[in-house]
């Protein structure tokens, strides 16, 4: 059995430009604002979630990109509402995003 019931890595890693890299695209407040949610619904801790900053994950050209385990599912994001969305679905829920989905 896990420590986390499921484990969320954000990847925060900073690239020279031109490469892209996930924190060109908010990556550390969507952590932050992840993390504060994940609190605020009660859920952190052991055997619940844990929200982490991660450095690279090696996913940049699809970034930003998340990764929730166990089910190793890889998501990018655009915004809150979709970080909300893997939140309430995924996390919550137990439902794949799919159109987040990479």
């Amino acid at each position: 059995m896990s420590y986390y019931r499921h484990h969320v890595f954000f990847c925060c890693n900073e690239r020279d430009p031109p490469e892209r890299c996930c924190a060109n695209n908010d990556a550390l407040a969507m952590q932050k604002y992840a993390k504060q949610r994940i609190k605020a619904l009660g859920m952190s801790g052991p055997d619940r979630v844990r929200i982490n900053k991660a450095g690279c994950l090696d996913r940049c050209e699809e970034g930003p990109v998340i990764v929730v385990y166990p089910e190793e599912v890889w998501y990018t994001y655009v915004d809150k509402d979709d970080i909300d969305e893997i939140i309430d679905r995924h996390v919550i829920g137990g439902e794949i995003v799919e159109r987040l989905r990479i």
